[in-house]
């Protein structure tokens, strides 16, 4: 999924809702970057000033569904 994280409270809130919260493999993406959504330094190493690309790695369906509704928020239309 396709997100932008706008402001700093967001960024943090994501960040520890991923490392708290989740146990499974959650990546964000960004041209040839691939980090892990539970590290802080990693999302700031990122343009956040563009979107970013969110997967999570699990084959548990609730899991996915739930991690995906919960990015809802900050989804991007394109």
């Amino acid at each position: 999924m396709r997100i932008q994280l706008n402001k700093i409270a967001d960024i943090n809130v994501f960040n520890k809702t991923c490392s708290d919260i989740y146990e499974e493999d959650i990546f964000v993406e960004q041209g040839s970057q691939r980090i892990s959504a539970k590290s802080i330094l990693g999302i700031y190493s990122l343009d956040l000033s563009q979107p970013i690309d969110v997967t999570i790695n699990t084959d548990n369906k609730r899991v996915t569904e739930n991690f995906y509704n919960y990015l809802k928020k900050w989804e991007v239309k394109e």
